[in-house]
């Protein structure tokens, strides 16, 4: 599947309604250029806002790495300031739980040759904010 390509983007999304309360996640990986390669969306059950996009971004990450084994150079964009910040360093993880997410992400991010993340506002991340809530939306049937 798609195994040429060397350099990807995925936009990552977490949400919960309620907080904490019914959560989803959502990724959109694509070529530089803007090519959609991949979406997916998944209710995780109850979690926070922040769970939420730490389980996105994890998820995303390894399906780049399960499907896309050649990419070398990844773009990571996420609406949540905070899990950027947190990621690069910038901002101190307190909760253990998100500890653990944090590390995964680390590990994944670590077999990239360049691996570069990006806050975004929530209206550069359209495409993952709309699997989110269409995930959580279809829970509510």
């Amino acid at each position: 599947m798609n195994q040429q390509f060397t350099k990807l983007r995925i936009n990552t999304d977490g949400g919960s309604r309620n907080n904490p309360g019914h959560a989803a996640i959502g990724f959109v990986i694509a070529t530089l250029e803007g090519e959609t390669l991949a979406a997916e969306k998944k209710y995780i059950g109850i979690a926070t806002n922040n769970e939420a996009e730490y389980q996105a971004m994890l998820s995303g990450l390894t399906h780049v790495r399960n499907f896309f084994p050649q990419c070398q150079e990844i773009e990571i964009y996420a609406d949540s300031e905070l899990m950027i910040k947190q990621l690069i360093g910038e901002y101190k993880i307190r909760e253990e739980h998100l500890k653990r997410f944090a590390e995964a992400i680390k590990v994944l991010l670590r077999e990239f040759s360049v691996a570069n993340l990006h806050h975004v506002l929530r209206t550069n991340n359209k495409a993952a904010d709309k699997l989110v809530n269409t995930a959580l939306d279809e829970r509510q049937l």
